[in-house]
C-alpha cells in the first residue's frame, strides 16, 4: 500500500524531531561581518585653541585705534513726536513747516510754494509735504471750479460745491494738526502730482 502524506509511525519516538529536521531550512554561513569605525584619533581636536597671544588680537580688534560709539536706536515712543528742530535756510521748526501747507485757503497754498521754493533738498521731510500740501490745494481748486461751473445751470451743483468746500476744509485742517503733531499724514490720490511737484520746484539759492 502507497504510502500517504499524512501517515505517522506511533512506534518511532523520534518521529516529531525528524519532521521538524526536516521541514527546517540551514541558511549558508555568512563569511561576511559588520564593519566598524574605528575609534578616534587622540590627537584630532575638533575645535580650535586659543593662545594668550591669539586671545588678545581677537579681545581688540582695533589695535589701540579709536572704538566707534555705540549706536542707539530710536526710541519707539518718540518715532510719531513732533520735531521742534528748526530747519535749515527758514530758521523755523520742523513741525510748524510740515503743517503750514496743509491750512486751509490759499494760506497753505503759498506756504507749500514758498517751502519748496526755500527748503533745501536734504529736508525732505518738509519738502514731502510741502509738495503734498501744494498738490491737495491744487486738486481742490480744480473740483471747486468745476462745481462752480456746473453750478450757473443748477442749483444741485452748486450746493455740492458749498458742502465740498466745508469737507475739504475740515479734512485740511486735520491733516494740519497731525502734521505739526508729527503723525504721518498720506493723501493717495495725490501721489503722482506730489512726486512730480517735489522733482520739478528746486529749492532756489
Amino acid at each position: 500500500m502507497a504510502k500517504k502524506k499524512f501517515d505517522t509511525n506511533p512506534l518511532d519516538p523520534t518521529f516529531p524531531e525528524k519532521i521538524k529536521e526536516a521541514e527546517t531550512v540551514v541558511l549558508p554561513k555568512n563569511r561576511f561581518k559588520t564593519s566598524e569605525f574605528p575609534p578616534p584619533s587622540v590627537t584630532e581636536e575638533q575645535t580650535r585653541r586659543f593662545d594668550e597671544t591669539n586671545f588678545n588680537n581677537y579681545n581688540s580688534p582695533y589695535n589701540g585705534q579709536n572704538t566707534p560709539a555705540n549706536y542707539k536706536t530710536m526710541n519707539l515712543a518718540d518715532m510719531n513726536k513732533s520735531s521742534s528742530r528748526k530747519v535749515a535756510k527758514i530758521g523755523l521748526p520742523e513741525n510748524i513747516l510740515t503743517a503750514l501747507p496743509y491750512l486751509p485757503f490759499w494760506i497753505g497754498l503759498i506756504a507749500g510754494l514758498l517751502m519748496l521754493l526755500f527748503v533745501p533738498k536734504s529736508e525732505a521731510k518738509a519738502r514731502f509735504h510741502a509738495a503734498q500740501g501744494l498738490a491737495a490745494h491744487i486738486g481742490i481748486f480744480i473740483v471747486s471750479a468745476i462745481l462752480s461751473g456746473v453750478g450757473h445751470a443748477t442749483d444741485l451743483a452748486d450746493m455740492g460745491n458749498w458742502i465740498f468746500t466745508l469737507v475739504t476744509t475740515i479734512m485740511l485742517i486735520v491733516f494740519a494738526i497731525k502734521a505739526w503733531r508729527g503723525k504721518p499724514v498720506h493723501i493717495e490720490s495725490v501721489d503722482d502730482l506730489t512726486e512730480w511737484l517735489e522733482d520739478k520746484i528746486k529749492p532756489r539759492g
